[in-house]
């Protein structure tokens, strides 16, 4: 344990330096870097990718119409997502091992493309001590590649760090094989998307200043406030439903998540709304803010791919099942045990995956 919590300070401290609170030009600096989509070569070390793909995936924006994800309205206990046929959008494909069109395709170029971010401490950044892109989403990437190129697969990993609201558009361009980016699962997304089983289950909360927060929560205090998020995100489409909007907050719009803790460092938010999960890291990166509350809504995460690649998203929650039993529990402590205590409150474990053949 002494262990852990070594590595983990030694993590957090070169990680905090680039993003300290307002300091000089650092913050400023942090808010043009998150915002930047770049392509990294096969170890994440910063080596262009091949010249096959730019490494930016082309404009277009994420679903932000319709009722919020989970929630029924502020502060409501949150219950899982339903579509209009009856279904929970986390249901997905049984498991395989078989190796069809879209896993073959993968094997014959030699690599797997995979869309992730690079700015969520904890989940998807990249260390600046060392160049590589770490964190609990990207352990799930590797032990995907181990399963589809053999036990040099994370050496063969392209990595195209993408904003949220370019995920959708990455996968339907073929940009990428697959995203891994603490993406939800939801009834609207998976029109346009396939999804694997859910790996992790979040909400969306709050994240405020520790010191003379101005919003108290999903309530009064959020009319006429300057309310942070994600374009294309979950959070911006239940913060746009009737019930929230009707709370009166200023939305904030910006391109990833970091881009809200920026805000909020230089005073131009006075809140952010984000899954509980990124929220905990953000919290964990800069000690001068906090989660308040509790999750609004249920957010299953899942591996998302194009629709077409069903052997892909069988292949996946094979890789899934495997996952849950033998690398989710160390990947959870190695990441996010110290630092997600308190929003979920249950004993950390992988949601039970949910199939629909």
């Amino acid at each position: 344990m002494a262990v852990r919590r070594s590595e983990r300070a030694r993590r957090q401290e070169s990680y905090r330096k680039p993003w300290a609170v307002a300091a000089g030009g650092l913050a400023v600096t942090a808010a043009v870097l998150v915002s930047t989509v770049l392509s990294t070569g096969p170890t994440g070390t910063g080596v262009p990718a091949d010249t096959a793909g730019t490494g930016e995936v082309h404009s277009g924006a994420g679903a932000t119409s319709g009722r919020p994800a989970s929630a029924s309205e502020p502060g409501a206990e949150p219950e899982p997502e339903k579509c209009e046929d009856g279904r929970n959008p986390a249901e997905s494909l049984k498991p395989s091992g078989a190796s069809g069109e879209a896993v073959e395709r993968i094997k014959k170029k030699g690599k797997l493309v995979v869309g992730v971010d690079q700015n969520s401490y904890l989940w998807g950044y990249r260390d600046p001590t060392t160049g590589t892109i770490e964190g609990f989403d990207i352990d799930l990437v590797k032990a995907i590649a181990r399963d589809l190129l053999g036990d040099d697969g994370p050496d063969r990993i392209t990595y195209r760090t993408i904003p949220t609201d370019q995920r959708i558009p990455a996968i339907r361009n073929g940009d990428v094989d697959m995203v891994v980016r603490t993406m939800t699962i939801n009834c609207e997304r998976i029109e346009q998307v396939a999804f694997s089983t859910a790996y992790f289950e979040a909400g969306q909360q709050l994240v405020v200043p520790k010191k003379r927060a101005r919003v108290k929560g999903f309530d009064s205090t959020m009319r006429g406030k300057r309310v942070c998020y994600a374009s294309g995100s979950t959070a911006e489409k239940m913060m746009k439903s009737a019930r929230y909007a009707a709370l009166g907050a200023e939305p904030v719009v910006v391109p990833n998540q970091l881009d809200c803790l920026v805000r909020l460092q230089l005073g131009e938010a006075d809140a952010t709304v984000t899954d509980s999960a990124l929220g905990a890291g953000q919290a964990a990166q800069d000690p001068s803010v906090e989660l308040i509350g509790e999750p609004e809504t249920v957010e299953p995460y899942g591996v998302a791919m194009n629709l077409a690649d069903k052997d892909l998203v069988r292949r996946v929650n094979k890789v899934l099942k495997d996952f849950r039993k033998d690398g989710w529990k160390s990947s959870y402590d190695r990441w996010l045990a110290d630092d997600m205590m308190g929003t979920e409150g249950k004993k950390p474990a992988p949601p039970e995956p949910l199939y629909r053949d």
